[in-house]
């Protein structure tokens, strides 16, 4: 398929619309694994996704596609009609599942434009053996009970034979071999007075609910009276027919042509009566069915990300006006009452844009469910994904880069954390662990949790290991238990001592910090021996615009955003000391904190040299803390994050810097990676 078909829009809009789809099917498939069974609801949601997959991507000729959505059609069009018993619900969760992998992985083709060539036959083949086994399988037929129901319709509703007729035609999805007293009800006038006066009475079979069947007849129009009774056996169903002049069903709707025309008319009269009764009811129905299809449409994300690209010119451009070199003495006030205004809408059009790049991060957390499910299969293991806080809300960027750490940290979290059933019960835990996702905002930050209950990290273990492989840089004794068990985010480092298909080769955790340091965020590691292990990634709201001091450093400018600034101060001498390697330290209340000058790293040319003739910004990234020298403090701006050029990322690494921005006056500014600068 062509780069250049892959991006028509109905081709987009089936990636789009099979995407969201496939979430919901897995979503549904998970949840009825879980009760160990499927629902009526649940049978009919994936019937139609797998009804809406098979036509769109029959429309889109992807024959692999569409084969096997007709073939999961196939399974669920069982089910839902013949209703078998005792089906393996864990077996097709697999069928399904399997299908949706592939499903997946073609739809991922399409959207990279590569060329769709996975054959599901196999895939296909495997359902259908398990539908012809269920089908010759005994155990298919549904057990059904007798139902008696007697109804009396409203005094002055009219037509009671045509509403008899209506309850008994909606009655065959429920029900089988129907019969009524009166049995002539459409062709025979004095059925009307035999239902006035005795009511309707309905004899038939069902395999559904005494409940179900009451919310049926209770949603009869016109309804005054209904009594539902459930026969003993058999022979009371027997006795009760032939006692009767009752009519099965079939022989009602054999009349149904002769009578078509009648019917037609009556009905229509039926439903003015109705219309009236019922009117600012549907109007109201309608005008909120309306409002709602009306009030959300789909954006494309690049006209998005084009939006915010352009309101993050009009902030630098709002700047540029604002602290404009010439206005500087001027006493224009109503300028300033101008630029007050404008400052006002800028930000206000910033809000919105940003509330719009904002999504939950329930599709995200629900991913997980599935990673918890294939990973307690292959391990063996017994565990419940809990999720808190789920419509917590990020940017879509952010979301982009936090899927997989989180995938990473689920799959850890029930490798390494969460015992064997069988060792927990030794523990005096419950046989099922439970790994928590847990997101809630805590300023201009979201937290996102990721905790087990689980067996927790070995402090002796960590230790020895990072010994070994000459990682630690404090004391063991000086070293508190956060930084212990933050060591296991460190390139190489594992505690693991058998490779297994998901973990123990040194890899995994130190790309979850790279990934969430990548966006500004903080990785946090605690735990509890016996008690389980929390891991706190801490990532801010957007990456877009940030609020940023701009500081001075000879002709160079440097902005460090403002999450980052614990304080600034001028030091006085006394405060500098060297360590043992003489590197510069200052003592600030009793804590020693490294120094490091921005014009030595970068090479640039200052005349402020001495300490206490400059500024010092105290800045911290997760529980390390250092002290930066700058040369002067300019002020607090909003900037827009802008990438650096191409050419220094390509050619030319340099560390501690995140991206760059232009200032009101138009010079450039280098934005600070505060946990480059705290890691140099």
């Amino acid at each position: 398929m062509s780069e250049q078909h892959i991006h028509e829009p109905l081709m987009d809009m089936f990636i789009f619309e099979t995407t969201q789809l496939l979430e919901q099917l897995e979503q549904a498939i998970l949840n009825s694994e879980s009760i160990s069974t499927y629902t009526e609801t649940s049978i009919n949601e994936i019937f139609r996704i797998m009804h809406t997959i098979k036509g769109s991507s029959a429309m889109m000729m992807l024959n692999d596609i569409s084969l096997l959505a007709h073939a999961i059609e196939d399974l669920f069009y069982y089910l839902r009609d013949i209703k078998p018993n005792n089906i393996d619900t864990s077996t097709i969760s697999d069928l399904v599942l399997d299908g949706v992998d592939f499903i997946k992985v073609e739809v991922k083709k399409l959207e990279n434009g590569n060329t769709v060539d996975g054959a599901s036959s196999s895939i296909i083949s495997n359902i259908n053996e398990y539908l012809s086994m269920i089908k010759q399988s005994n155990i298919t037929e549904p057990m059904n009970k007798v139902f008696e129901a007697v109804i009396f319709f409203q005094e002055g509703c009219e037509m009671e034979n045509i509403r008899a007729y209506t309850i008994i035609r909606n009655l065959n999805g429920f029900a089988k071999k129907i019969s009524c007293i009166p049995k002539d009800i459409m062709d025979n006038d004095e059925s009307v007075e035999i239902i006035r006066k005795d009511g309707l009475k309905l004899y038939f079979e069902s395999d559904y609910t005494y409940a179900k069947l009451n919310e049926f007849f209770m949603q009869t129009i016109f309804l005054k009276d209904m009594e539902l009774n459930q026969l003993e056996n058999d022979v009371v169903y027997m006795q009760q027919m032939e006692d009767s002049e009752a009519t099965e069903f079939e022989d009602i709707i054999s009349e149904r042509d002769k009578n078509n025309n009648l019917l037609n008319v009556k009905k229509d009269k039926d439903k003015n009566k109705d219309k009236d009764k019922d009117k600012d009811k549907d109007e109201e129905k309608d005008k909120t069915n309306g409002s709602t299809a009306q009030s959300i449409i789909s954006v494309n994300v690049a006209k998005l990300d084009q939006l915010m690209d352009l309101v993050g010119e009009m902030v630098i451009a709002e700047a540029m006006v604002i602290q404009n070199p010439d206005l500087v003495g001027l006493e224009l006030d109503n300028f300033r009452k101008a630029a007050r205004q404008l400052n006002k809408i800028t930000t206000e059009m910033q809000n919105t844009v940003m509330s719009i790049r904002m999504v939950p991060l329930s599709t995200t957390f629900n991913k997980m469910n599935r990673i918890v499910r294939d990973m307690c299969k292959k391990l063996e293991k017994e565990v419940r994904l809990k999720i808190i806080g789920e419509d917590t809300e990020v940017d879509k960027n952010i979301i982009e880069h936090i899927s997989d750490p989180l995938m990473h940290l689920v799959r850890n979290s029930i490798d390494h954390g969460i015992e064997s059933s069988e060792e927990r019960g030794e523990n005096g835990k419950t046989k099922v662990g439970t790994v928590t996702l847990t997101a809630r905002n805590s300023g201009s930050d979201v937290l996102i949790i990721v905790s087990d209950d689980g067996g927790g990290l070995d402090r002796d273990k960590i230790l020895s290991k990072a010994s070994q492989q000459n990682l630690l840089i404090k004391r063991e004794e000086d070293m508190s238990d956060r930084e212990v068990y933050n060591l296991i985010i460190l390139p190489g480092f594992s505690t693991n001592d058998n490779v297994t298909e998901f973990s123990g080769r040194g890899v995994g955790m130190d790309v979850v910090a790279r990934n969430i340091e990548a966006v500004g965020g903080t990785v946090y590691v605690d735990s509890m021996p016996g008690k389980g292990t929390e891991i706190t990634l801490k990532i801010p709201l957007t990456l877009a615009i940030i609020d940023g001091m701009n500081i001075k450093v000879g002709n160079s400018r440097y902005t460090i955003p403002i999450i980052s600034i614990k304080e600034s101060f001028r030091p006085s001498k006394k405060d500098i000391i060297s360590d043992p390697d003489g590197n510069e330290m200052i003592l600030v209340r009793g804590q020693c904190y490294k120094i490091l000058r921005i014009h030595e790293v970068y090479k640039v040319k200052t005349q402020i040299t001495e300490l206490y003739n400059g500024i010092i910004i105290m800045i911290e990234h997760g529980d390390k803390t250092i002290c930066i020298f700058a040369d002067e403090l300019i002020g607090q701006q909003q900037v827009v994050v802008k990438a650096l050029p191409e050419y220094i990322q390509t050619f030319k690494t340099i560390r501690g810097l995140a991206g760059c921005t232009l200032l009101g006056d138009g010079s450039i500014s280098l934005i600070l990676d505060v946990a480059g600068m705290i890691n140099m």
